[in-house]
């Protein structure tokens, strides 16, 4: 992790702005136009080395927010490694309020020496600059909240029932893309509705898809001597307890056994149909809307922060040009779908799930003809 060191602003005192939702645009700054191509690379980096999922799917967002969605995606990758970078809880706690204090400040105009955030920075100052409409401060509430949600389940605990990781998945994988669409400027009723359901299909199949490494043993730690002292982490099952009890599922046997373990491959099945079910929800909502029909059911989270918008009960005319700016973020299907589709193929066993050669040529296809 790199160390944080504040890049200072000129020593000129700025005038306050009277406009609460962003601060005033400083004349100079230490964040240089060399930093931000370093941070841009960055960021790059790690969604081809780590998550190449987004790094296919960062090649469809319109090119002047790309920055946005890397460093939104730089992030969350930090955040999701840190249950197996940290020992303790505490140290986990002091590890997302560096992140939290790196967020305030960065949209503070204060970013840190840290390439995410310089990345973030340099973000800010463009939508600032060039589009009034933007909204700094949504961006900010949904960053914040993928912050807290991964800070409450850093001890990768198992998920009570399936709504509660369907919860879970609606304020990570949702969220990082309500954040994209603010980005976007797409401030719409439908499209947060339509990312609802595709980020908690993301989030089961991405919980469904760490099987085989959080639930695998891993190897023993040695010691200078060739003695074993211990494994590097235990061993967890994330899978919602309640389907887990549904189906006489124990957790110790799949540490044993894996995927002959008796009841997994019924658990996996429940939970990767509750994800499958969300992306033919969103399937037949995108048909109804660009209809110009009713969506087919209510948002749950309408009359929530940040998703009060004014077109809930505008037509065809009013969403179409918001859903074609903002459909490269709905992509986020292709790569939930095409991973299910795998799993069904093995008959529910994630341990023989094998990565898709085809999911460049699938996304190029749903971009081109507008489906998911």
């Amino acid at each position: 992790m790199h160390r944080a060191f504040r890049a200072r602003h000129s020593l000129l005192r700025l005038p306050p702005n009277p406009a609460p939702t962003f601060p005033p645009v400083p004349r100079r700054s230490l964040v240089t136009d060399t930093d931000v191509a370093k941070a841009r690379q960055y960021c790059a980096a790690q969604l081809r080395q780590s998550d190449y999922d987004s790094f296919l799917i960062r090649h469809f967002i319109p090119e002047s927010r790309r920055d946005a969605y890397d460093a939104f995606r730089a992030l969350n990758l930090e955040l999701v490694r840190l249950p197996e970078l940290v020992s303790n809880h505490a140290i986990g706690q002091m590890r997302t309020q560096f992140w939290r204090d790196a967020i305030n400040n960065t949209f503070a105009r204060r970013p840190p020496k840290e390439p995410i955030m310089i990345l973030l920075h340099a973000v800010l100052l463009r939508l600032a600059e060039s589009d009034p409409t933007s909204s700094p401060s949504s961006i900010r509430f949904w960053l914040l909240r993928m912050l807290e949600t991964r800070e409450r389940h850093m001890d990768n605990r198992p998920f009570p029932s399936l709504a509660a990781l369907e919860d879970y998945a609606e304020n990570t994988y949702s969220t990082l893309m309500y954040s994209t669409l603010a980005a976007l400027s797409v401030q719409s009723t439908h499209v947060d509705h339509l990312a609802s359901h595709i980020g908690k299909a993301c989030g089961i199949a991405a919980l469904c898809r760490g099987i085989p490494v959080l639930a695998a043993p891993t190897p023993p730690v040695k010691s200078k001597d060739g003695a074993d002292v211990g494994a590097s982490r235990n061993p967890v099952l994330l899978l919602p307890l309640d389907v887990m009890a549904e189906t006489g599922l124990k957790e110790e046997d799949v540490y044993r056994h894996g995927p002959e373990a008796p009841g997994f491959r019924d658990a996996v099945f429940t939970v990767a149909t509750r994800a499958n079910d969300h992306l033919i929800t969103a399937r037949e909502m995108l048909k109804n809307i660009r209809a110009g029909e009713d969506p087919g059911h209510e948002y749950e989270h309408q009359n929530e922060e940040q998703h009060d918008h004014s077109d809930a009960g505008l037509g065809q005319e009013s969403t179409d040009p918001l859903l074609r700016r903002g459909f490269g973020v709905l992509l986020e299907a292709t790569p939930a779908n095409d991973y299910l589709a795998r799993l069904e193929a093995e008959n529910f066993d994630p341990f023989k799930v094998k990565a898709s050669w085809k999911l460049p040529w699938r996304l190029w296809r749903a971009h081109k003809s507008q489906h998911i």
